[in-house]
């Protein structure tokens, strides 16, 4: 399982950030026919997105394509278990992807709808944010 990251980055630990406002790039379908938006704020994590990945190419039988809109490249640090407060920021744990209200999450092309449907809605199961289907226009 090949998680998505980044090769480097420019800094080891990053601020939390706010959550607020809508997605202004990223919200049209511009590769496939087919494509899962987000409806709501959140973060996403690789492991999150793999998930939902596979079950996507599952349910199709890796027929068809899919392009990935959103990549995880915000680190989330986490301190150990039983570790006593303070002494800093904690090691990275992973890397998610800051979603916002209109960014598109997935596309899929060469397949019907109602294949790409279902598949996205498989996706969209494997997923913490409220999502909807959409279509090119």
């Amino acid at each position: 399982m090949a998680l998505l990251q980044p090769k480097r980055t420019k800094y080891r630990k990053v601020f939390k950030g706010k959550r607020t406002g809508v997605s202004t790039r990223g919200n049209n379908v511009s590769f496939g026919q087919f494509g899962l938006k987000a409806m709501e704020s959140g973060w996403l994590s690789s492991r999150q997105l793999e998930s939902a990945r596979r079950a996507m190419a599952h349910y199709t039988q890796r027929g068809g394509r899919i392009w990935i809109r959103a990549f995880p490249d915000k680190p989330v640090t986490k301190h150990p278990a039983e570790s006593r407060m303070g002494s800093g920021k904690g090691d990275v744990e992973g890397y998610v992807a800051v979603m916002k209200p209109g960014q598109l999450i997935f596309e899929m092309g060469a397949v019907t709808e109602e294949i790409a449907k279902e598949a996205l809605r498989l996706a969209a199961h494997k997923l913490p944010i409220a999502t909807r289907f959409v279509e090119k226009r």
